[in-house]
């Protein structure tokens, strides 16, 4: 998808591009995984905290937050990081995300070891953050909110209900973030919302991870480990297939018109910026993203 970098510095022409025309700029995957991790971290910490105050029953406003509320931290948080970290690094916030928008080619590979390392030190932080906060009690009792099969479920139930809870996430983004006939300003809302929905869904089965690096994150900082090869394969396998069926099958199709039958006009499925809405001409005006804006996500 990229030319592989020569050992000198490439001149203006032939810098390698990714996709929607960005230049791969030296320094740009520093800052894009810095990017991803706060992101990251944000995400986690919102999530895991919201979490650890319910099982350890501390008030809010009123009465502890409840899985309901776990399931809106963890959407509203991303909403807001996919609206204001969008433009710097896609905001994947999953590595889930990262591995199906590369597979799929809309992302290039030379960035996805340094946004894995980097979303997975966010992790580790943001499960560090809520451990600091509500102090050994989180981890003793509350496990840092790492997720885990519920009584009486499998592995094999954990890893389906999982697999789908992410595919649904990946779905979403896929297309929102990565379609041109979607309008921007529904990518942030939607995938928050997709989220919460996710986390609905899983919560009582699995935890409603969705994202392998919020299943990572807290079960190593707490030493919670039970299960955690389930969430992390099934959630790559999810949103890899997400990310495949969409771009290869869903994007290509075209809702036909009321009056003749015919297929809407517009342009078929591009690529964008997730916050300024930019399609793809082969070149790019301003800013440095690595090249596609998502999630994720996930949580």
């Amino acid at each position: 998808m990229n030319s592989t970098a020569s050992r000198s510095e490439p001149t203006p022409d032939s810098r390698p591009r990714g996709l929607h025309g960005h230049r791969i700029k030296p320094g740009n995957m520093l800052r894009a995984g810095i990017a991803e991790a706060v992101g990251t971290f944000f995400l986690i910490y919102t999530g895991t905290a919201t979490a650890a105050a319910g099982a350890l029953g501390k008030a809010t406003a009123g009465t502890p937050p409840d899985s309901l509320a776990v399931a809106l931290a963890f959407g509203l948080v991303l909403a807001a990081l996919v609206g204001g970290l969008g433009q710097v690094s896609g905001a994947h916030f999953n590595g889930a995300v990262t591995l199906g928008l590369a597979v799929s080619g809309k992302f290039p590979w030379r960035y996805v070891p340094a946004y894995l390392v980097s979303q997975l030190i966010g992790a580790l932080l943001g499960a560090g953050a809520t451990w600091a906060t509500f102090g050994n009690a989180a981890r003793s009792k509350a496990k840092l909110g790492a997720t885990v099969p519920s009584a009486g479920v499998t592995e094999v139930r954990a890893f389906i209900v999982e697999a789908l809870i992410t595919f649904l996430l990946v779905f979403v983004i896929m297309a929102v973030a990565t379609d041109a006939r979607v309008p921007a300003a529904l990518a942030a809302p939607s995938i928050g919302f997709a989220l919460v929905a996710a986390v609905l869904i899983g919560g009582g089965i699995t935890g409603g991870a969705v994202n392998p690096d919020r299943a990572a994150g807290p079960a190593i900082m707490s030493g919670q480990f039970r299960g955690l090869w389930v969430y992390v394969l099934a959630e790559i396998l999810g949103g890899v297939a997400a990310a495949l069926l969409y771009t290869k099958v869903v994007a290509k199709a075209s809702a036909p018109t009321i009056e003749h039958g015919q297929t809407q006009s517009g342009r078929s499925a591009g690529d964008r910026n997730l916050a300024t809405g930019t399609e793809s001409t082969g070149t790019k005006a301003t800013g440095s993203a690595p090249d596609t804006a998502v999630d994720a996500g996930g949580s």
